[in-house]
Parts: C-alpha cells; sequence; structure tokens
C-alpha cells in the first residue's frame, strides 16, 4: 500500500486574524489555488502517482486542494477524513489568536505535550497518536492499492516522528513541508513495515511563487506545521 500525503495549498491560516478549524478556516489564498492547479497538471502529465483513492481532512483548505488536483488524477470521489485534520483546536476554533490568549494563554505545546489546545481540543500527544493510528487504519482498509490523503504539515510531521518512532521531545531538528508538496509512504504487508519513499517533492512548484506565511494555526504553537 502506498500512501502520498499532499499539504493543502497556501491557506488564509496563521497567527493573525482567526484560528482556522473547520469554522475558522477560510480555505485557499489565490497563490493556494495556483499551487493546487500546478500540482494537478503535473500529476495528469507525468503520470507520477495514479492514485485509486483520494482522501482530504474536513478542513475547507484542505478539501479545496483536493477538489482542485482530483480531475487530473481522474477521480470523481472524495472522501473526508476528519483524522487527517490538523490538531483539533476544540473551542478555540474561529476565536481571534489575541482572544485565545486572553482565555488560555500561550504554551509550547511541545513543551507541555499533555495539554490540549482548548477544551475539547486535542493535544500534543494525542494528535501524534491519532495520526499513526490513522497510518495503519489506512493501510488495513486499502491493502495494495494507492491513497493519496490532502492534508496539513502537522500531519505530515507527526506521520515521520510517529513511524520513525522519534522520542519526544526528539533532538530539535525539523523538516518543513511546503505547501502542496508531496510525502509518500508504502506499507509491507508481510512485515508490517513503513518505509519514506520520498518527502517534500515539489518539481511540480518550478515557476511558481510561494511563501510560508500562513504558518498553520495551531503550528504546534511554535513549531513547523
Amino acid at each position: 500500500m502506498r500512501l502520498v500525503l499532499v499539504r493543502h495549498g497556501d491557506a488564509h491560516a496563521g497567527f493573525g486574524g482567526l484560528i482556522s478549524g473547520p469554522r475558522g478556516c477560510r480555505g485557499l489564498t489565490d497563490l493556494g489555488r495556483r499551487q493546487a492547479e500546478a500540482l494537478g497538471s503535473y500529476l495528469k502529465i507525468s503520470g507520477r502517482i495514479h492514485a485509486d483513492v483520494l482522501l482530504t481532512s474536513m478542513l475547507p483548505r484542505a478539501i479545496e486542494t483536493a477538489e482542485i488536483i482530483a480531475q487530473s488524477l481522474g477521480l470523481c470521489s472524495i472522501r473526508q477524513e476528519c483524522d487527517l485534520c490538523e490538531i483539533h483546536t476544540g473551542e478555540a476554533d474561529g476565536l481571534e489568536w489575541a482572544e485565545y490568549a486572553t482565555r488560555y494563554g500561550t504554551f509550547d505545546m511541545e513543551a507541555e505535550p499533555e495539554r490540549v489546545f482548548a477544551p475539547g481540543g486535542e493535544s500534543w500527544l494525542s494528535f501524534h497518536e491519532r495520526v499513526i493510528k490513522m497510518c495503519d487504519r489506512l493501510a488495513s482498509d486499502y491493502p495494495g492499492r494507492t491513497v493519496m490523503a490532502v492534508c496539513h504539515a502537522g500531519v505530515i510531521m507527526a506521520s515521520i516522528r510517529g513511524l520513525f518512532g522519534i522520542p519526544h521531545p526528539g533532538t530539535g531538528t525539523r523538516l518543513q513541508p511546503i505547501n502542496t508538496g508531496l510525502t509518500e509512504w508504502e506499507h509491507e504487508a508481510s512485515r508490517d513495515r513503513w518505509t519514506l519513499r520520498s518527502f517534500n517533492e515539489q518539481t511540480h512548484l518550478l515557476g511558481v511563487a510561494h511563501h510560508e506565511s500562513d504558518s498553520e494555526a495551531v503550528q504546534t504553537i511554535r513549531e513547523e506545521r
């Protein structure tokens, strides 16, 4: 089974404006749409990936990205998966960041890995547990198939930490998935073993301007996402 994780395009999400969970997310920027269109064109022309299934998180920025690339993959069905979402922000979803600070204060989720982001939300640890369980579930649900999943930088990083068994708090070294970058995992069922085949492929973005100012909501509160 191949699992190709795609970070969504550049989005209206960051440490300014609203906390961008399902309510607060305002979707892609114009740049994000161009990035997704470039990815779609690349997939169609290159034949790099022949996906059997297209999944997306339930956040508007990921759904919009998936809808743009679906036609290029020859897929008319997109399934939404809550487990592909960024860390759940609970009651803080849709709040202004200034209001969040007033209600809950500020904190570093890596330094306080068991503390939830807000009531009804997730902690750094529970988020990572969710992502790893999802990877294993998808491997079980889609044996021998290629699954493309539009998700978020935090999900990609959690998959790398979890599947490689990187302990908390790790070394402080980081990787930065770019908008619409491709990260490919392969699951070998006979050994129940994951192999990272590629990280952050971005050939399709040559000639497309990009920036990382969105720093997604909850960027593990000072961590790359």
